[in-house]
């Protein structure tokens, strides 16, 4: 066994998995934490990191080196993703996550983080979903799609649309308006329209990270967030929509005061929604299904090549 810990950085949260990890599984997860930085706050219209978003950043990390430090870790792999692949000042950051936690950070491509997202979600399922298989991970600045079978990936796409990056161009108003959503639901199919994943091929729908997890929080009729109850969860996607309609027309203020809401997720949940809902219209399921686990898993075992 090797106790490992995994960072993955993308456009809104920093999260952090410490664990032991062998050829054959993740087991004996000691820290499991996620810290809302909003990294890429302005950076689909800057194209830079800003210095409020750096120093939010900087205390997480700072706060994970002192959990790393205190878990005899002998391994550490940082994989950052959008924000800092499409930021102009990314050494600042790299230099500061250097300084902190010892490793400088992997930016790794779209396809890296597909393929990541996959293997950690599809590992922790105790049923296995039907084939081809669909692995949907929305995150702050980009949507992963993984169409794959056997515990592989076969096709895999990166979409430049993410919770934050589509709240900040399109959904202005609170709550949005009716063109403000349409705006940003054609920005969605559009991007859709060229991907190479044919998502109507999958016979499953594997969701990951918080965008899809929020939302199936609100299917399951949750009065807080419960990581037990979400994980496997399979949940009919006419009450994803269902959902999704009601995230979409609802306040800032009226998503803060659901209790399974997280306060940094509240403001752009409305965009991450509509990317879910986009492209469960495309796929033949009936159901989604919920993983906890995620590309955090991915990059813990890629360091023992399990």
């Amino acid at each position: 066994m090797t106790r490992v810990a995994a960072v993955d950085c993308g456009t809104n949260t920093i999260k952090l998995l410490v664990g032991s990890v062998d050829g054959q599984g993740l087991t004996d997860i000691v820290v499991r934490e996620t810290r809302m930085v909003r990294l890429g706050e302005g950076v689909d219209r800057t194209g830079r990191l800003s210095e409020a978003a750096l120093e939010r950043a900087f205390a997480a990390l700072d706060e994970y080196a002192a959990l790393v430090g205190a878990h005899d870790v002998s391994r550490i792999r940082f994989c950052a993703t959008s924000a800092t692949r499409d930021a102009a000042n990314g050494a600042v950051f790299a230099a500061g996550v250097r300084d902190r936690l010892g490793v400088w950070p992997e930016v790794i491509t779209g396809a890296e983080e597909a393929a990541l997202a996959f293997d950690g979600a599809i590992r922790n399922l105790r049923v296995p979903p039907a084939e081809p298989v669909l692995v949907l991970d929305i995150g702050g600045g980009s949507t992963e799609l993984v169409l794959g079978s056997s515990g592989s990936p076969e096709a895999a796409h990166s979409m430049d649309v993410g919770s934050v990056r589509l709240h900040e161009r399109h959904l202005h108003s609170d709550p949005p308006t009716a063109a403000e959503v349409a705006a940003c639901v054609a920005d969605i199919d559009a991007h859709l329209d060229e991907s190479p994943v044919q998502v109507d091929h999958a016979r499953a729908v594997v969701g990951v990270a918080g965008t899809v997890l929020t939302v199936v929080a609100g299917a399951l009729d949750l009065p807080a967030y419960d990581a037990d109850a979400i994980d496997q969860s399979v949940v009919p996607v006419d009450r994803i929509r269902e959902v999704v309609d009601r995230l979409v027309a609802m306040s800032v203020a009226e998503r803060l005061a659901l209790g399974y809401m997280h306060p940094g997720r509240a403001d752009v949940i409305d965009a991450g929604a509509l990317i879910l809902s986009r492209v469960l219209a495309r796929a033949r399921v009936d159901c989604l299904v919920a993983s906890e686990a995620d590309i955090l898993d991915g990059i813990a075992w890629s360091m023992v090549g399990g």
